[in-house]
C-alpha cells in the first residue's frame, strides 16, 4: 500500500467506486481488508459524501495478490533500466539487461524514479523505507526528449500502540451501518459476511504551541527549507507539519489522527504530522502531544523527492504524445494519492490493450466520471504541485455521485470487455431493482401524496421512506433513488449543459495541426496550444491562455482544412499573433 494505509476519502472515494464500476479490484480489496469504515461529509448532500476505510496494510497487499492470481498476469521482478523505442514507437523494455518485447508499455513509477528520502540532514536513496530507487528510467526518458520535473511528498512517524495512553483521547469509531465500496460485496465474501475483519477505533490528538515553537526553532534543519530538497514543491493540500506551522502561523494546534496500520502489528500511523525534520526534533515533539508522553517511535517520518513527467506530454488516454505505445500512469504524471494513480491505471491499461489491438482509444469525459475530470485536468493544466482530486474540481458533481458510478460506467465497461459475466448479472439485477424502487416511489402513497412528491417537497424524512417500501429491497439502492429524486431539477440543468458542451468535445483537432498558421490567433494561444496539443476543441477551450474567441478561430480553421480549403490567404488576414477586429466590435 501507499504510505497512508487507507482507501477513499473526499472525491477519492468516488474514484474507488468508479474503478469498481469499470471492473477494477481496489474496492473489492479494501472491502475484504478494511478495519474501519466511515462515510465522510454525512452532514452534507449525497453528491459530496464519500466512503473511507482504514486498511490492514499487510492483509490488503495479500488480498490484491490473491485477486490477481490465476488471471494470466506474469510478474517478472527486476528494475526497468531502459525503454526500447523503434521508429517512434515503444516496443518493449529492458529489465536487468533482459529484453522484453511488448505491443504497448505502461510505466507506473510511483515515487521511485530517481527517488531520495530525507530525514533532516540524513539522505538515502529510495521511494519508501526498505525499497530502492529507479535511476536508469529517468535518464532514458530525458534521452527520449521528455520534460521531467521534481516533486516531493512526505510521511509521518509511526508509534508503538502499547506506548500510547489512549484513554483520555477522543475516540473516532467507524460507522455502525457500513456500506461497501464494491458492488461485488458482500456477494463474493465468505458466507456473505461484511465486514470481514474485526473493526478498530481510531483516536485524535493534536499539536500545541510548545510543539510549534520547537518546529520554528529547527525549521532551518527541515530539508525543504534548508534547500537540501531539489523538488519545486510538495502537496499543498496535505502539507507537512513544518509547512503548517509556517503557513498557518496564527494557529496554536492541528489535529492528529492516530490510526492502526494492521491487526497483526503494533504500528500506529500519525496522520497529520508528516515531517522531514531530524530524528532528535521528532523525538522532542511527539511526546508533547496528548496521549503520547511515553510514545515509542517505530519509524521516523521522512520526505521523498522524485522525478515525474509533466503531463502536458500525455493524452487523456494516458499515451504519451512523443512516443506511440508508451503509456504513463500514477505519480509519474504529477498526481498524489493511491486512488488517483489507480484511476489512471484503469485508463492506461484499457487503452494499452486497445492500442495493441488497433482499436480506437477511450477518453472518459468530465461528465462521465471523476477519473475523466482528473485526466482532463492533467492534460489541460500543468500541475505545479502533486495533483489531488476534490469534488470541487468537477462541474457536474451532482451527476458524478459515488452511488451512481455503476449506472454511469458499468454498461460502457461491458462494451469494452472489462466486466465479467457474474458482475454483469449483478449489475442487471441492480438496474431492475432501481427501476422497481422508482416505480414504487410514484405508486406508494402516504397521506394522499406519493413518496416521490413527499421527497420533492421534503415533507417526509428520508429515513421514513424505507418504512413504506418492501423490506427485501436493498437500503443502499433506496438511498440512490432518494438522492436522484431530490436532485432531479438540478440534474436536468446539468444534463442540458453537458449536451451543449458535448458538441465541442466531439470536434477533434488534427494531431499535427499548425496553430501558428491560424489567422488571427494570439501569440499566447499559439504557445499554449502548441505545448499542450489538445485532442478536441473542448480541451482547447479549457487551457489557461485560450479564450472563446481563440476557439472560434481554431474551429473555423479546422473546418476549412477538412473542407479542403486550407488556410485563408495571408493577404486577406492579419499576421499570426495579431487579432483582426470584427465589424462592430469594441
Amino acid at each position: 500500500m501507499s504510505c497512508n494505509p487507507a482507501i477513499g476519502g473526499l472525491a477519492k472515494g468516488q474514484i474507488v467506486r468508479e474503478i469498481d464500476a469499470l471492473g477494477g479490484l481496489m474496492g473489492r480489496a479494501i472491502d475484504a481488508t478494511g478495519i474501519q469504515f466511515r462515510t465522510l461529509n454525512t452532514s452534507k448532500g449525497a453528491a459530496v459524501q464519500a466512503p473511507r476505510a482504514q486498511a490492514d496494510k499487510y492483509a490488503y497487499a495479500a488480498e490484491v495478490q490473491r485477486l490477481l492470481a490465476g488471471r494470466g498476469v506474469a510478474v517478472i521482478p527486476g528494475t526497468v533500466d531502459e525503454l526500447i523505442v523503434e521508429r517512434g514507437r515503444c516496443c518493449g523494455v529492458a529489465v536487468n539487461g533482459r529484453r522484453l518485447a511488448a505491443a504497448a508499455v505502461v510505466l507506473t513509477t510511483g515515487t521511485f524514479m530517481r527517488s531520495l528520502m530525507h530525514t533532516g540532514e540524513q539522505k538515502a536513496e529510495g521511494g519508501r523505507v526498505g525499497e530502492g530507487s529507479a535511476v536508469g528510467i529517468s535518464f532514458t526518458l530525458r534521452q527520449l526528449g521528455f520534460e521531467l520535473g521534481r516533486l516531493k511528498t512526505g510521511t509521518p512517524p509511526r508509534l508503538a500502540a502499547e506506548s500510547l495512553d489512549l484513554a483520555d483521547l477522543e475516540p473516532q469509531p467507524g460507522d455502525e451501518q457500513i456500506r461497501p465500496f464494491s458492488e461485488m460485496t458482500p456477494h463474493d465474501m465468505p458466507q456473505g459476511r461484511f465486514p470481514v475483519l474485526p473493526q478498530v477505533c481510531c483516536h485524535t490528538t493534536q499539536t500545541n504551541a510548545a510543539i510549534h515553537e520547537i518546529i520554528r526553532e529547527n525549521i532551518h534543519r527541515a530539508p525543504m527549507y534548508s534547500g537540501q530538497i531539489e523538488a519545486e514543491c510538495g502537496p499543498r493540500y496535505c502539507p507537512s507539519i513544518e509547512d503548517k506551522v509556517v503557513r498557518f502561523a496564527d494557529r496554536n494546534s492541528h489535529h492528529v489522527f492516530l490510526e492502526p496500520e494492521s491487526l497483526s502489528t503494533n504500528e500506529i500511523y500519525c496522520n497529520g504530522i508528516s515531517t522531514s525534520l531530524p530524528r532528535d526534533v521528532q523525538d522532542a515533539i511527539v511526546p508533547l502531544m496528548p496521549g503520547c508522553a511515553r510514545a515509542t517511535i517505530l519509524k521516523y517520518g521522512y520526505a521523498v523527492e522524485y522525478d515525474m513527467v509533466w503531463p502536458h506530454q500525455i493524452d487523456a488516454t494516458c499515451m504519451t504524445k512523443r512516443i506511440e505505445g508508451l503509456f504513463l500512469a500514477g505519480q509519474i504524471n504529477g498526481t498524489s494519492g493511491y486512488e488517483e494513480a489507480a484511476g489512471q491505471g484503469v485508463v492506461a491499461g484499457l487503452n494499452a490493450v486497445r492500442y495493441a489491438r488497433h482499436q480506437e482509444p477511450i477518453r472518459l469525459g468530465r461528465d462521465r466520471s471523476y477519473i475523466g475530470v482528473m485526466m482532463d485536468d492533467l492534460v489541460t493544466k500543468t500541475p505545479r504541485e502533486p495533483y489531488r482530486m476534490f469534488t470541487s474540481r468537477a462541474e457536474f458533481r451532482l451527476i458524478l455521485r459515488g452511488d451512481t458510478a455503476p449506472n454511469r460506467l458499468t454498461p460502457m465497461a461491458r462494451e469494452w470487455g472489462l466486466i465479467c459475466e457474474r458482475r454483469w448479472d449483478l449489475h442487471r439485477k441492480r438496474v431492475e431493482q432501481l427501476g422497481r424502487i422508482r416505480a414504487l416511489m410514484h405508486e406508494v402513497r402516504v397521506d394522499g401524496r406519493s413518496l416521490h412528491q413527499h421527497l420533492r417537497s421534503r415533507s417526509l424524512a428520508e429515513a421514513a421512506v424505507a418504512d413504506h417500501l418492501p423490506r427485501e429491497l436493498e437500503r443502499r439502492l433506496i438511498d440512490v433513488v432518494i438522492s436522484d429524486i431530490q436532485y432531479e431539477g438540478y440534474v436536468e440543468k446539468q444534463q442540458a449543459e453537458i449536451r451543449r458542451l458535448a458538441e465541442m468535445e466531439q470536434r477533434s483537432i488534427p494531431a499535427m495541426f499548425e496553430y501558428a498558421r491560424v489567422p488571427g490567433l494570439g501569440n499566447e494561444a499559439i504557445d499554449v496550444l502548441s505545448r499542450f496539443k489538445p485532442a478536441t476543441l473542448g480541451q482547447a477551450g479549457r487551457l489557461a491562455g485560450v479564450n472563446p474567441a481563440d476557439v472560434t478561430l481554431l474551429e473555423i480553421a479546422i473546418r476549412g482544412r477538412r473542407n479542403g480549403a486550407g488556410m485563408a490567404h495571408e493577404r486577406d488576414q492579419p499576421p499570426p499573433g495579431e487579432k483582426k477586429q470584427a465589424a462592430g466590435s469594441t
